[in-house]
């Protein structure tokens, strides 16, 4: 029988794994120790039923993980450089959960869609710039997407000097060698999930990646003048960019194990070179205490649908 399919994200001092029922985050507080936050993944048939249909299921995975992430985000933004006797003062300062957790998820949502508008039309101006030298439709295209890609892994290398984002590279690289510890059957210690690698071709950052490519192709039926014109059109392709990126991942991390096909995620892993670094050993050790609360909570959450039916 196949494993069930897990994903997840790095957070600041810990890591976060969502399944089917619950998300989980685990973070090393300030006093050393480990403290869990879990929310329970509402269904909503609606939603599960558009996350079925092709192209369009990716839109709706990224908002859901957008929204998801930022509730966890904020948990441990909040609490990680605080020792857990000043719990009972944060609790008192702040909202009740359900209004942190709605306001977390909007939050998300709202950023993620800010940041997708920046990084699609900043290219698009710059490359109206050199429209003197590169004045033909396609070359537009590909001067735009060579912007895109700079600004892509410039942003991604500078925020990489900060020592907090270095530390939350290395919780996202704890978070891949977990999950490919997990899909390759090996028992979830510390001494196994080092040995895997921190790459992995589901994740997020191969699928930004992917946004980037597949703009390129997809720019090219659309015209890109004049400029008022372009830009609405990157605009309006936003969805259609997002799905069939989306789509692009889920092929790549299919035939991972085929030799001749595996080197079509290749890009998405060397951008992950950028994005997860080498973790502690206590970094893994959080890592793997999020992942085995969310396979309890799991497992639970399993055996009481089937003692329902």
């Amino acid at each position: 029988m196949s494993k069930n399919v897990y994903g997840g994200q790095a957070v600041i001092e810990g890591v976060m794994f969502a399944g089917r029922h619950h998300s989980v985050t685990a973070i090393r507080r300030k006093d050393g120790s480990i403290e869990y936050f879990h929310v329970p993944r509402e269904t909503n048939k609606t939603l599960a039923s558009l996350k079925k249909i092709p192209f369009l299921r990716g839109i709706f995975a990224i908002i859901q993980a957008s929204a998801n992430g930022s509730k966890h985000l904020q948990f441990s933004s909040e609490r990680y450089d605080l020792d857990p006797h000043e719990d009972e003062t944060l609790q008192a300062e702040s909202p009740s959960k359900w209004t942190m957790i709605l306001g977390a998820a909007l939050i998300g949502v709202l950023s993620f869609l800010f940041g997708k508008f920046i990084f699609t039309l900043i290219p698009v101006f710059l490359a109206e710039l050199t429209r003197p030298i590169f004045p033909s439709k396609t070359a537009q295209i590909l001067v735009e997407g060579f912007f895109k890609l700079l600004l892509l892994l410039g942003y991604i290398y500078f925020i990489s000097l900060t020592p907090l984002v270095k530390r939350l590279f290395q919780y996202h690289g704890a978070e891949h060698k977990v999950i490919n510890a997990y899909e390759n059957g090996l028992p979830l210690t510390v001494e196994h999930v080092q040995r895997q690698s921190r790459l992995h071709y589901r994740c997020g950052s191969s699928f930004i990646l992917f946004t980037v490519i597949i703009g390129v192709f997809v720019y090219m039926f659309v015209p890109t003048e004049p400029l008022w014109v372009r830009v609405l059109n990157r605009l309006a392709l936003i969805p259609v960019v997002l799905g069939l990126s989306f789509e692009v991942l889920q092929i790549t991390n299919a035939v991972r194990h085929v030799p001749m096909l595996r080197w079509f995620g290749y890009p998405g892993l060397w951008l992950q070179r950028l994005t997860t670094k080498e973790p502690t050993n206590d970094q893994v050790e959080v890592a793997i205490a999020s992942f085995q609360r969310l396979l309890e909570l799991e497992g639970e959450a399993t055996k009481q649908q089937e003692e329902v039916v």
